[in-house]
């Protein structure tokens, strides 16, 4: 089973994109972010059209988090990821696909801080890592996919000073990703490479992906029952140089049945 994580940073503006690579990379389970569009702008039709069923979560301009299926219906568990009632936004979607229990997660980026949004950050991530280790401590095969908006450590970054005042690097972040990792959870790609700079994301600003200046944002964490089935993981770097891409590359992890 290959479950698959891409921020696609604009669903139906890079539609054709994402097509081109469930066509070339057929994974089995795709966690997207990044929408940036409403429940009604969704192309679940066309989704559907190229064998894929979906479920989501729009938010008109930003977030948005969706769950696709080769073939399958995600069963929906969870719409919102819990511990306040007054997020509203769209970053967190769960589901169940054919005997795994999928989390699909954009966490908030935190900039500028300090201030209010690295407070967001902070306070989301600090949710996550509650409800994750609830969901660890049920015993059932979890992946936690997404674009976590954290830089685990400085060498899954490119050599810089630019992003020292950067919510994604900060030691407190670090440390609940840590934490995360503390609670039993794999990190597949890390695991696959342990000693490989990984890259996920190259923005598009300063001529960045042309000089290979990225960072590790995006990642796919295993429970401890997927962790035994781990067979490989990866990243589709080449999609990042697609005419019209976006400024993530598409994360994979491949699970023993």
């Amino acid at each position: 089973m290959k479950v698959a994580s891409f921020n696609i940073n604009g669903i139906n503006r890079r539609l054709d994109n994402l097509m081109a690579w469930l066509a070339d990379a057929a994974p089995d389970v795709v966690c997207l972010q990044e929408l940036k569009a409403t429940d009604r702008q969704f192309p679940a039709t066309a989704l559907a059209d190229a064998g894929y069923g979906a479920a989501w979560v729009g938010e008109s301009q930003w977030n948005g988090v969706a769950i696709l299926a080769k073939g399958a219906e995600p069963v929906v568990t969870r719409r919102a990821l819990p511990g306040d009632d007054d997020d509203k936004q769209a970053r967190y979607l769960e589901a169940a696909v054919n005997g795994i229990l999928i989390g699909a997660l954009y966490a908030p980026n935190g900039n500028p801080r300090p201030g209010p949004k690295f407070d967001y950050k902070l306070s989301w991530t600090r949710r996550l890592l509650t409800h994750a280790a609830e969901l660890f401590s049920a015993g059932v095969p979890v992946v936690l996919a997404g674009d976590y908006n954290i830089v685990p450590e400085p060498r899954d970054i490119y050599v810089t000073t630019s992003y020292k005042d950067n919510a994604l690097v900060q030691p407190e972040v670090r440390a609940l990703y840590a934490e995360l990792l503390a609670q039993g959870w794999t990190d597949a790609l890390r695991k696959r490479f342990p000693d490989e700079t990984i890259y996920t994301f190259w923005d598009y600003m300063r001529n960045r992906w042309p000089r290979d200046a990225g960072l590790r944002i995006d990642h796919l964490l295993l429970s401890k029952q997927l962790r035994r089935k781990l067979v490989d993981a990866g990243v589709d770097r080449e999609v990042r140089g697609a005419e019209g891409a976006s400024d993530h590359a598409p994360v994979w992890v491949e699970i023993r049945d």
